[in-house]
């Protein structure tokens, strides 16, 4: 059977996947004076997971805003800039990271403190980081990136890609009609195990440190508060529900995400040796199993119910041994997913739209470009390695709370300083995602890791533990060697200021830096912009 006629497009750069980084990507490249082409398998809305927002991810979302002019972006870095501008597309309120310690079969007494970590992530709600509801947010920079120019084509499944000198050639059906797409050059943003990865025949690397795991996940309505259920003594620094909150027991964990309309994002990680106890494949089944050996977090489904089919992930973790080539890139999304234990996934990715980006603009086809996505896949993968690397230790230490939360700490010493010198201007303080590029940090992550790989006891553990509290000093912005607040860090604008030394950075621009970033008002002002 014949199709009709073929629809043909030229582009200068073929874009495959328009969710959030397909389509910021797209944007930012219109800005850049190119023609782009925006393919997508599916149709918006559609269901999606990797939703939670962290500072740094927030603060990359600026940058790509007022670095590419980009205003209607900007408003999605906050919460309270979302909910004035754009109370049309759903989101969450994520006030810092919840880590509550469970063992199988006993409830968790709620005033336990020796089994919660709470990580403030804003001192209040209007600059809060946002869980993504990711069928309207998505959504909604699609529509933006074809409003600005983009040739977007959805429902279009491409089935092979050919490349005919300097130009790489699409084709596939939308709507039973052949279609072709012509590009010098193609991002892959399709996600883990996706368009490139399939095309090109890219090999799959297995994670080198991380246990093997599989995921169980979907969308609930009528999730009770835990802080309903279990208001905890004493003020915490934010509602415990507002944020990420990560129900951790030994073999994996559960998250849950709540958005503002009335939906949560709940699912699990677990081991493989736990998955074999769950039967995570059994979807809805599997789901009632690992709740029921776990009677806290149960009490607070009693009442809820999926509004989606449950989705089992055999594998969650993923790792392409190619990042990019001659005339094509994945972005991190595509190239690799650790876990979403620390919700590194946002800001991985949006380092890579920014590096991509930026070297489409200042290169041209030839040795140059060849060289300068050499040093992106290099820097990618690297990132992968530093994220794996600490997410492997705490999946080892998840039946150790003391443990973990301690080396929990080496990733918000790490995020927060990385955050503090971007807003300073000063980057190089801070090369690479969670520091990977910085040597004494980089260095000591990995040892600290390896050893937590052992589970160290008695004497060895001790100095294990002196080992990390030595590794964060020097990046420790925020208070998190404190014994005082008793694993409760508040975000609070006395601690950066003590740390200004380590930012390389007088008192008063620490001063600008609180105000430029809404944690305290600008002199003679009474209310946060």
């Amino acid at each position: 059977m014949n199709l009709w006629p073929v629809e043909r497009i030229e582009a200068d750069v073929t874009i495959v996947g328009s969710g959030f980084s397909g389509s910021l990507a797209a944007m930012a490249l219109l800005k850049c004076g190119r023609r782009v082409a925006l393919i997508e398998r599916g149709r918006h809305p559609r269901f999606a997971i990797g939703e939670s927002s962290t500072p740094l991810a927030n603060l990359l979302l600026e940058e790509i805003a007022d670095r590419y002019e980009l205003p209607e972006l900007r408003v999605f870095s906050k919460w309270g800039t979302w909910q004035r501008a754009r109370p049309d597309v759903a989101v969450g309120l994520k006030r810092g990271f919840t880590f509550l310690f469970h063992e199988f079969d006993r409830p968790l007494a709620a005033d336990d403190r020796t089994r919660q970590l709470l990580v403030a992530a804003s001192p209040h709600d209007a600059i809060a980081d946002t869980h993504w509801y990711r069928p309207e947010f998505d959504q909604a920079l699609a529509r933006a990136a074809e409003a600005q120019g983009a040739i977007y084509r959805d429902m279009t499944r491409v089935e092979r890609i050919t490349h005919r000198g300097d130009t790489a050639i699409l084709e596939g059906t939308r709507d039973g009609r052949s279609i072709r797409i012509e590009a010098p050059f193609v991002i892959d943003a399709t996600g883990p195990r996706g368009f490139l990865h399939h095309q090109l025949g890219l090999e799959e690397i297995r994670p080198r440190w991380l246990p093997a795991t599989q995921g169980l996940y979907t969308h609930f309505a009528a999730v009770e508060r835990w802080d309903n259920l279990n208001p905890v003594a004493g003020t915490p620094p934010y509602p415990v529900d507002d944020a990420a909150v990560h129900h951790v027991f030994p073999g994996g964990w559960i998250w849950m995400l709540r958005f503002n309309n009335g939906l949560t994002s709940a699912g699990a990680a677990v081991t493989d040796a736990l998955a074999a106890a769950i039967g995570p494949k059994d979807g809805a089944a599997a789901w009632t199993r690992l709740l029921d050996r776990l009677p806290s977090v149960s009490e607070q489904f009693r009442g809820a119910h999926a509004v989606l089919p449950f989705v089992h992930a055999p594998r969650v973790a993923f790792r392409s041994a190619r990042v990019s080539g001659p005339a094509w890139a994945q972005l991190p999304s595509a190239a690799g997913v650790i876990d979403p234990l620390l919700s590194t996934g946002f800001p991985l990715t949006l380092l890579g739209v920014l590096r991509l980006v930026d070297l489409l603009d200042r290169t041209s086809p030839g040795p140059q470009r060849e060289s300068a996505l050499q040093e992106y896949e290099r820097t990618t993968l690297a990132e992968l390695d530093a994220t794996e690397r600490l997410v492997a230790a705490l999946y080892a230490t998840m039946s150790d709370p003391p443990l973990f939360k301690q080396l929990s700490l080496l990733y918000f010493a790490a995020a927060s300083f990385s955050e503090a010198a971007r807003r300073l201007g000063r980057p190089d303080l801070a090369p690479g995602f969670l520091l990977s590029a910085q040597p004494e940090f980089s260095r000591a992550l990995e040892s600290c890791a390896s050893l937590a790989s052992t589970v160290p006891t008695g004497v060895a553990r001790e100095e294990f533990r002196a080992r990390i509290n030595r590794t964060i000093e020097p990046f420790d912005i925020a208070g998190l060697l404190d014994p005082s607040r008793m694993d409760w860090y508040p975000v609070l604008a006395s601690d950066l200021l003590a740390s200004a030394g380590k930012l390389q950075a007088t008192h008063d621009e620490i001063v600008g830096l609180l105000e430029r970033s809404g944690m305290v008002p600008p002199v003679g002002r009474s209310a946060y912009e």
